[in-house]
């Protein structure tokens, strides 16, 4: 940590520093629009050659325009275009072997267009056969006249002070790629589904999974007739590992005909029901029950929850019998949030809906 005492004093104070900072995002964010009005007809063929490639996107380049070739290559892979990054110098030293010529599409994002390890690749490129795509400011450079396409984004101004840093043109070529990415997805007809199978992890990936990969399958829960008493099936029940809240009752052909929560057992012990303890738990369980359909996304059960404001969701079949349950614990961190305060108080921070947390939802039926 830099201790204030020894801090040299800044040459900007902080409204200045505020407003060089808006005057960088505001010169960045014109030039994207400048960019995209100058975009024509030369786009839609470099989406159409991604589109139509048969092997793998190749995406090349050096320096703060190579790292946004990175990220470029991986946004095609996240929505459906086969990507592969490539450093222009490990090509000249053996991984031009990674390029199939018939097959592969190479895009080369160089600002100049005269960086000097992606003008020394271009000839082998060439001798290759492979397809090229030039991304760069001048058509009229080393790299815009070698490439078999050219995306010309025209002169744009740097944000650095000195006029040298990468920072308008990496942010242009970074908007652009995101727009070529997303148009040939969409060219694919991409979906949540699609989307959904690439990202298998984290939050991302739940959200957009189904609800048989985040339930508790039917062996880890609490399933009964209803036909038998409270007392028996409290008695009975023994299940592996943490238990949910609740009980998923079937008839006697095994359909889901309702659902009995621990905090109903303590309704009856607090009402001094104790009667109801040797009579039927169909008598005393919430009958019909919110469900929802094996097969169904994760995030579609989670927003119903939200809305039932329930902390157990039994998974049914198409036959209406139990698959699993889903528990609130095992979702709360995907749960809808709710929106930002505007009494002044944390603003800009958004909290789950505090009725939707946890220990809010104990004791909340069920009920259709």
């Amino acid at each position: 940590m830099i201790n204030e005492s020894t801090r040299g004093n800044s040459p900007l104070s902080p409204v200045d520093q505020l407003q060089f900072a808006r005057e960088i995002l505001q010169l960045e964010s014109e030039t994207i629009a400048l960019v995209a009005n100058r975009l024509d007809g030369t786009f839609c063929r470099a989406a159409d050659c991604i589109y139509r490639c048969k092997g793998s996107v190749i995406v090349t380049g050096i320096g703060k325009a190579g790292q946004i070739g990175q990220k470029f290559s991986a946004s095609l892979a996240s929505t459906g275009t086969r990507s592969h990054w490539l450093h222009p110098t490990d090509a000249l030293h053996g991984d031009l072997g990674r390029i199939h010529p018939q097959d592969d599409v190479v895009v080369i994002l160089s600002q100049s267009g005269e960086t000097e390890e992606v003008v020394r690749l271009l000839p082998w490129l060439k001798a290759l056969g492979t397809f090229t795509i030039a991304i760069t400011s001048d058509d009229q450079s080393t790299l815009g006249k070698a490439a078999d396409l050219t995306l010309a984004l025209g002169p744009m101004p740097e944000a650095c002070p000195l006029g040298l840093a990468p920072t308008t043109s990496t942010t242009v070529m970074l908007a652009v790629g995101d727009a070529l990415a997303l148009v040939v997805s969409r060219m694919r007809g991409f979906t949540r589904e699609d989307f959904a199978r690439l990202h298998p992890a984290g939050s991302l990936g739940r959200r957009l999974s189904r609800v048989d990969q985040a339930m508790r399958p039917l062996e880890k829960c609490r399933v009964a007739r209803d036909c038998r008493t409270v007392r028996e099936v409290f008695v009975g029940l023994r299940v592996p590992g943490r238990r949910t809240g609740a009980i998923m009752l079937v008839d006697v052909d095994g359909r889901l005909s309702g659902i009995f929560t621990d905090s109903d057992l303590a309704r009856l012990f607090e009402r001094r029901r104790d009667s109801d303890l040797d009579g039927p738990i169909r008598n005393v369980m919430t009958p019909r029950p919110v469900t929802v359909a094996s097969g169904s996304l994760l995030v579609e059960a989670v927003a119903l929850m939200a809305q039932r404001k329930i902390s157990e969701l039994p998974v049914v079949d198409d036959q209406g019998r139990p698959k699993g349950l889903l528990d609130i614990t095992d979702v709360v961190g995907i749960l809808p949030k709710s929106p930002e305060p505007n009494d002044g108080k944390a603003a800009g921070t958004a909290a789950v809906d505090e009725s939707l947390s946890p220990t809010s939802l104990e004791g909340k039926r069920n009920a259709a």
